[in-house]
């Protein structure tokens, strides 16, 4: 049946290629008629497309390893809006393209959430692009000519969702606080960004020192917004702490 293989192949129909020989014993065995073996073989490559496509969309979004919302300790917090939270994981913020910022000192869980919201938006079909704001600054940074840049900022302008994490740990000059406004610009009433940071905005000049863009980045940031704060000490602290206990010691009582 080679032949037949790499007609079904060249229609694009590569998982039923490569099973062939398994879908012919199949049918042969359940006696299908030629209506069910088209359903069939519709209904699988349906499956094996739509599985294909999480995995390039997974794979695009650079969002790697994270810890699912079943794990994020509710209780720790001294502040926490829980419905905010699980409104924006519910992604209705996408269809209004508004944005998403959770400001929080570093170990209150403010990366996490925003990687389980980048989750599901993948798992919904959107494509998702996960990146620190260090790395988004160092790649436009280091572009070495205006197409280049134009490229670069289209790169990061026309994804659906665009998650920028790490917003406020690193200081940088006024061409990078440029360079993030462009961003922010080219999206803004477009699509929508999800933004992390540990410094309420009041402290955002600290991060880009000298630059005459750092408000009107604020402004376009925030103008559509669910912004959504954490107080608290840090949960991955505490977990330190806690290994470094020593046991109780047992009573023998």
């Amino acid at each position: 049946m080679a032949p037949l293989v790499e007609h079904l192949a060249a229609l694009g129909l590569r998982h039923t290629a490569e099973h062939l020989d398994d879908l012919v014993a199949l049918a042969t065995k359940r006696r299908w008629s030629p209506t069910q073996l088209l359903e069939h073989l519709v209904e699988t490559e349906q499956q094996e497309r739509t599985r294909r496509s999480l995995e390039r969309r997974l794979a695009r979004s650079r969002l790697g390893r994270f810890t699912p919302m079943s794990d994020f300790d509710w209780a720790w917090p001294k502040r926490l809006d829980r419905a905010a939270v699980e409104a924006v994981l519910r992604l209705d913020f996408l269809t209004d393209a508004r944005n998403v910022v959770l400001v929080a000192a570093q170990g209150l869980g403010k990366t996490m959430i925003a990687q389980n919201i980048a989750h599901a938006a993948v798992l919904a079909g959107t494509h998702v692009l996960f990146t620190t704001a260090a790395q988004l600054l160092l790649d436009l940074g280091s572009q070495e000519s205006t197409r280049a840049l134009a490229r670069r900022l289209n790169h990061y302008a026309t994804r659906t969702l665009l998650v920028i994490d790490e917003v406020g740990y690193l200081s940088y000059d006024a061409r990078a606080a440029d360079l993030l406004f462009q961003v922010v610009t080219r999206r803004y009433e477009k699509r929508s960004l999800v933004l992390t940071t540990n410094l309420p905005f009041s402290d955002w000049p600290t991060i880009f020192p000298n630059a005459g863009s750092a408000i009107a980045l604020i402004d376009r940031l925030v103008h559509h917004a669910e912004i959504i704060t954490i107080e608290g000490d840090s949960y991955r602290r505490r977990v330190a702490e806690a290994k470094r206990k020593p046991p109780r010691p047992v009573s023998e009582g």
